[in-house]
């Protein structure tokens, strides 16, 4: 038998959540997203459905910003100016069934999933340097049949879901786990550099750190890592021609506007054309072909110019929102894998898009990250709604009303 006062203080909540799932599965005028729910709209905490409506209200902006940037290439390039915007639909689709997917699941089921996908996509990232397809010099895809796969965006939700699982229990974690699954870590990040793939590499490299850094590992160690990723980083830059020019270009891009410096001078001209309120949607100028990539890696120049400096205010206010409500996600999970989640999925969105915006401005050397849930693509597009999911999914579980309602069914 259970305690008095514990059974007396869990019965109500129980009754509760019970009586409302019952009401809520009677009623048969129920939207069919929300029949997709875990557990009903109505047990939801206020920051899982801010964040469902933030994430829903991002796809469905990247769509229109995605169109305004590929019409006229698309209509020029493929006869049909909404080509682009088809195709990522499909991916839309697709990504957000995943994203339901991690609502519906519990996190405890991702994290017993992660070392197994984490060390598959590992594989898929060496695959890709022996097999892979070459575009511009990289090695960064997988062609199976009509589909193309991007290995190193696909492993980022498993690399967050593993992280936790080291770093939630570092110090009680044998030193042979350890060694295991930091040599893991390390290979997947040398796969990704080999491509070359500076970018993403950095970009997993500080998402791994800043968990370990929220668990709480030594300070020295941190340190000590972070000394050796940027001797890394250095090191490939060194090797690597095309990077080293990437980052003389970005000192300096007029010494060559017509050449190294083109791309980051006409994502300037793109965003000062913008003035303060912009353009107008869909009458950006620079992506009539003189912005190269303007539907992936600098799709925000085209967002600045037709939208201007109040556009582009609003879109750091709105990642500004997002960021704190994943923080207070993360505040609110009451047990370390939980926690260390919400903060590597958090993280992982809203830095990502700063990165994408600081490299369109000039602020940063010029990457291959994209816009998440803007930039045309749907690994990225798969990759970025299910850690939304798994954001969500940390919220739901932060109540206890998920696990309150399986114990619940359990005992009955």
């Amino acid at each position: 038998m259970g305690h008095p006062s514990l059974n007396n203080s869990v019965s109500p909540f129980r009754s509760q959540g019970k009586s409302i799932e019952a009401n809520f599965k009677k009623r048969r005028n129920i939207p069919l997203w929300q029949k997709l729910l875990p557990v009903p709209w109505e047990l939801w905490p206020s920051e899982a459905r801010l964040l469902l409506a933030l994430i829903a209200f991002w796809s469905f902006a990247g769509l229109l910003v995605l169109g305004s940037a590929s019409w006229w290439v698309a209509s020029r390039e493929m006869g049909d100016g909404a080509y682009y915007i088809k195709r990522q639909l499909i991916w839309l689709t697709a990504s957000w069934s995943l994203l339901f997917l991690a609502i519906s699941t519990n996190l405890k089921s991702w994290l017993k999933r992660a070392g197994p996908f984490l060390f598959s996509g590992c594989l898929l990232a060496g695959a890709t340097l022996v097999v892979g397809s070459t575009v511009n010099g990289a090695s960064r895809w997988l062609i199976i049949g009509p589909l193309q796969i991007q290995p190193s965006e696909l492993i980022k939700p498993f690399v967050i879901l593993q992280a936790a699982n080291l770093f939630a229990h570092w110090e009680r974690i044998r030193t042979d786990q350890k060694f295991f699954w930091i040599c893991m870590f390390t290979t997947l990040l040398l796969f990704i550099l080999k491509q070359p793939n500076l970018s993403t590499a950095a970009l997993i490299g500080i998402l791994i750190w800043l968990i370990a850094l929220a668990a709480g590992v030594r300070f020295r160690s941190l340190i000590a890592t972070a000394v050796g990723g940027a001797c890394l980083g250095v090191t490939s830059i060194l090797i690597n021609e095309y990077q080293r020019m990437r980052l003389i270009s970005f000192l300096d891009p007029w010494q060559d506007p017509q050449g190294n410096g083109y791309q980051l001078v006409q994502s300037l001209l793109a965003i000062g054309s913008g003035g303060w309120f912009g353009e107008g949607f869909g009458l950006s100028t620079q992506k009539l072909q003189y912005l190269p990539i303007q539907s992936t890696d600098f799709i925000y120049a085209v967002f600045a110019e037709e939208f201007g400096f109040v556009g582009s205010l609003m879109l750091l206010l709105f990642l500004m929102l997002f960021s704190f409500i994943g923080m207070r996600v993360a505040l609110r999970c009451q047990n370390n894998h939980s926690k260390l989640v919400a903060i590597g999925c958090t993280t992982l969105l809203a830095g990502q898009a700063v990165i994408n915006i600081a490299v369109a401005s000039g602020v940063m050397p010029t990457t291959g990250l994209p816009l998440p849930m803007v930039s045309y693509g749907g690994n990225s597009l798969l990759s970025s709604l299910l850690v939304s999911g798994l954001l969500i999914r940390c919220s739901l579980e932060s109540t206890g009303l998920i696990n309150t309602s399986q114990l619940h069914k359990s005992h009955h």
